[in-house]
């Protein structure tokens, strides 16, 4: 009888690598991290020098990726526009309750936190009032915003005895203006350090929103309630 062959143990079969699942990008908080990356650019390099490209690299993302959120450019902006115009409208109208009936001091008390407000978020403020870099069609930002800009009015109405609505009056319309563009042009020159020197030598930094500031909204023109 021939020998038998020895017959080697059969290997099982290989098996096809699974195909690997094509998953979508995630990432949990790029959201939050391109409008912080946003705010941080503005800060150092001003609105005009903002680049998608240089957030997206901040936020360790390709320049693509901010499109997943935001569309372009612009849907960035607006949206970080949107938010400081949201924490802008609250802070005023969390100063207009605090001046309670008094028309002159909820005026007051809202010029106090429209200049905290830039202050405290230099980079928001700087975007919120560039209409040219963000969409504005943006129906969101239009809500808040105007929300902001009402807290004013109403107080303006309020001192010139004018119910929500009568038509703004010219001298009403001129008020709204004044103590707009002397609230404006305050932070602005707070926020460029303006004042530093002077308050240096009038009790510190602190004197800025203490003591300048409701020395200049002192000075505005308050004309007389309609009758």
């Amino acid at each position: 009888m021939p020998a038998k062959k020895s017959v080697s143990p059969r290997k099982p079969p290989k098996r096809k690598a699974a195909t690997p699942v094509a998953r979508p990008y995630h990432h949990g908080d790029l959201r939050e991290k391109l409008i912080a990356a946003t705010e941080a650019l503005i800060l150092e390099r001003g609105v005009d020098g903002f680049s998608l490209r240089e957030v997206a690299r901040r936020a360790g993302v390709s320049p693509a990726a901010p499109a997943h959120h935001f569309g372009d450019t612009k849907g960035l902006l607006s949206d970080v526009a949107r938010l400081g115009f949201k924490d802008f409208g609250d802070a005023l109208l969390e100063a207009d309750r605090r001046g309670g009936n008094d028309p002159a001091k909820r005026l007051d008390e809202q010029g106090i936190a429209y200049v905290t407000f830039a202050l405290k978020n230099p980079a928001r403020f700087a975007l919120m009032f560039r209409h040219d870099k963000y969409d504005a069609t943006n129906e969101a930002l239009h809500v808040v915003a105007d929300r902001a800009f009402n807290a004013l009015e109403g107080a303006i109405r309020a001192v010139q005895g004018l119910a929500p609505t009568d038509e703004m009056t010219e001298d009403a319309y001129g008020l709204l203006l004044a103590t707009w563009s002397i609230v404006h042009g305050f932070a602005h020159l707070a926020l460029g350090g303006e004042l530093d020197d002077a308050a240096r030598t009038r009790g510190g930094k602190d004197a800025i929103l203490k003591s300048f500031l409701p020395l200049a909204l002192k000075h505005r023109p308050i004309p007389s309630p309609r009758k």
